[in-house]
């Protein structure tokens, strides 16, 4: 069993806290349909960053070949572009996911932690 990883330091949070805690809460609207749990518990978005005009998100997969990988990475850019009314870019990282990544207590429930 592998240790809880604190979530990366988002380039956004140290320029503007405030617009990260908003992304923070947005992103917890969406969930993965096949695991019941949003991309923030799961440790999905690894970086935001603010451009001059546009948002840039970096997210990756609970697997390589995630069916739902489209819908969850379109779900997210138009989230954060409806929360903070900034043109929004999504790439997904090429980051292996890994359990660890999961927010303290959510893999309890898959024996995990």
């Amino acid at each position: 069993m592998s240790p809880i990883r604190p979530r990366p330091i988002w380039q956004i949070a140290t320029e503007k806290p405030e617009l990260a805690s908003e992304l923070d809460k947005a992103f917890r609207e969406v969930m993965d349909p096949e695991l019941g749990l949003n991309i923030m518990e799961l440790g999905l978005i690894r970086d935001v960053q603010l451009n001059e005009e546009t948002i840039h998100i970096v997210m990756i997969m609970t697997t390589p070949f995630c069916p739902y990988a489209p819908v969850l990475l379109e779900s997210a850019r138009a989230k954060a572009e409806s929360v903070l009314e900034i043109p929004t870019t999504i790439e997904m990282g090429m980051q292996v996911w890994d359990p660890s990544f999961m927010e303290e207590g959510v893999g309890a429930d898959w024996g995990l932690f």
